[in-house]
């Protein structure tokens, strides 16, 4: 192979005509697309976060609720058991309970939205 048969070879690849059968990329669409996905594993990533992780999360705070209930030895049952009255400098149990909460009923608003759409489709398709 030659050095001219290899620039030859070379330029073809630029240089061919193009198929009209062949789908066309738009560069705006598809860095449209890689932004709304960025977009959308960002959202669901601090929903998540809030939910589970954000002052010491939902499953902690149920937990603090459900420890007592199950001894059989606790008579009864305060909320100050828990640790949810704290003084200054001190964080409860119970910290950041809204927005746990106000997670929570998001990620079941996107989930219960997602089956909507998933049975309205499956309706749909058949």
């Amino acid at each position: 192979m030659t050095a001219a048969s290899l620039w030859r070879r070379w330029n073809a690849l630029f240089d061919e005509k193009e198929d009209d059968a062949e789908p066309r990329y738009d560069p705006v669409h598809l860095a449209t697309v890689l932004i709304a996905c960025q977009v959308v594993v960002g959202a669901l990533f601090w929903l998540l976060w809030t939910l589970l992780v954000y002052e010491g999360g939902l499953p902690r705070k149920i937990g603090a609720l459900l420890t007592r209930w199950h001894d059989p030895a606790a008579r009864t049952y305060m909320l100050c058991d828990a640790g949810a009255f704290g003084g200054p400098g001190h964080d409860t149990v119970f910290e950041g309970w809204a927005a746990n909460v106000a997670a929570l009923a998001l990620c079941a608003a996107v989930v219960a939205a997602l089956h909507r759409l998933d049975r309205r489709h499956a309706a749909r398709s058949r």
